[in-house]
């Protein structure tokens, strides 16, 4: 296969490509990140194979640092984000944190929300709110186009056997469903939105979910979890992102 620049706006295609594909073909020292090109990016996605689940977490955060710095959505962004759904089934993604009974799927899925929620359609809206005069960013577009792909990816795990994990993929899923092509699946999703706000003790969590029925016509209980506060900074302010989990 030819190593050219992967086509992050490829949104027809049902299936996610593999890991391995996406880690081979695309062309990462073209691709923008926080830092530069994205030369090192191929380097700190292998890590996350790695047994050492310390050297898992650090490359997480690395990755972050990369191509969601300050809540930011970057041409490397699409891609790696695809390579973390990607492993999300890969024997290292069941490895331990230390000191927790938690596989490192859950960090990865968390991840994954984080990432999905800044591209989410509230934090689109918010940002034409404070910059009309903008042009949409096809960075941002292309990115959301990969949302039908990577609900394919998030789905499997939406009732896994580690609380952790289910939590984590039923946010992503909340907000891979604003897709108009997804939208089929938000019914069923409703079921799992009132489980997260029956048993969830994570705030933001319990936001992402209660907003989710609110705007699908379901009748949410009780207020609003975690009212936000007026935004002083705009959207992109520093500090730890709405949907990322207490590593």
């Amino acid at each position: 296969m030819n190593h050219r620049r992967f086509n992050a706006g490829a949104s027809h295609e049902p299936d996610l490509p593999s890991y391995q594909a996406v880690l081979a073909e695309t062309d990462w020292d073209s691709l923008e990140t926080a830092f530069g090109s994205g030369e090192d990016l191929p380097a700190v996605l292998a890590r996350l194979l790695e047994p050492d689940p310390k050297v898992q977490v650090t490359a997480l955060s690395e990755l972050g640092e990369l191509v969601n710095h300050q809540n930011s959505i970057y041409e490397a962004t699409a891609p790696a984000v695809m390579f973390v759904a990607g492993i999300l089934t890969h024997p290292a993604a069941m490895t331990l944190r230390p000191y927790r009974d938690i596989p490192i799927r859950a960090a990865l899925l968390g991840w994954l929300a984080s990432a999905l929620q800044d591209a989410s359609d509230e934090i689109v809206a918010r940002n034409e709110e404070y910059w009309p005069d903008f042009a949409p960013d096809t960075t941002v577009a292309a990115f959301r186009e990969l949302r039908p792909m990577l609900y394919r990816a998030v789905v499997p795990f939406l009732q896994d056997s580690h609380e952790n994990v289910s939590e984590v993929a039923v946010i992503a899923a909340l907000i891979l469903v604003e897709h108009p092509a997804l939208a089929e699946h938000r019914d069923h999703l409703a079921v799992h939105a009132r489980r997260i706000l029956d048993t969830s003790s994570y705030e933001p969590n319990r936001r992402v979910a209660w907003k989710a029925l609110k705007t699908w016509g379901h009748h949410p209980p009780g207020p609003e979890p975690l009212p936000e506060k007026p935004w002083v900074e705009g959207p992109h302010s520093d500090g730890r992102g709405d949907l990322e989990p207490p590593f």
